[in-house]
């Protein structure tokens, strides 16, 4: 068994190792325009190496800069959708907490209860991130944030194309869906 003290030190970053060598490249030859006095073709020729050195190092350390940006961007949207599987998993559950709680009668003893639980369960998920979305009735269908289930006649004009039921809620983690809402579209009758 390898103990912690034995393990393989961090290797550099190709990136890093590349911009070092250019810079060690620069100075010695920055050392060696100072140090010789050959003629001017050797002079204008060191100059012209130092200033591509200087120009491929410069693009080295921006490239670098450009990785480090996205890969910690990329680790910040892993750990805010982390959870979503789970989150997506307790979603029936939700679902089917609303739906019992549309059919009880409230004068049941027992839904006072099951109010409570249901509220506890809906807070946690929030606390984790999950944000419900709720199209209202009478608001526009949006395809960026539902789905149209089915669309149903309307007697009145200006309810064509506006959301008539709810049949599954939708909901997000941070910004990204996770469960588009399920609607009924109203549309105008043919005349």
């Amino acid at each position: 068994m390898k103990s912690k003290d034995h393990e393989a030190p961090l290797q550099e970053d190709p990136l890093q190792e590349a911009a070092s060598s250019n810079l060690e490249q620069t100075e010695t030859l920055h050392s060696e325009h100072e140090t010789s006095s050959t003629g001017e073709a050797s002079t204008d020729d060191t100059l012209q190496r130092v200033q591509e050195l200087k120009d491929q190092n410069l693009r080295l350390y921006a490239e670098f800069e450009n990785f480090r940006k996205r890969t910690a961007r990329e680790r910040l949207d892993l750990i805010s959708t982390a959870n979503e599987s789970t989150l997506k998993a307790l979603l029936p559950v939700l679902d089917d907490f609303d739906r019992a709680l549309k059919m009880m009668p409230s004068e049941d003893p027992n839904v006072a209860g099951i109010v409570l639980i249901h509220a506890k369960l809906t807070e946690t998920l929030k606390a984790q991130g999950l944000k419900s979305m709720d199209p209202t009735h009478g608001q526009p269908f949006d395809p960026e944030f539902m789905e149209a289930i089915t669309t149903l006649v309307v007697p009145q004009p200006e309810l064509a194309g506006t959301v008539i039921d709810e049949l599954e809620r939708g909901y997000r983690v941070g910004e990204k869906i996770i469960r588009y809402a399920k609607v009924v579209v109203g549309k105008a009758p043919d005349a």
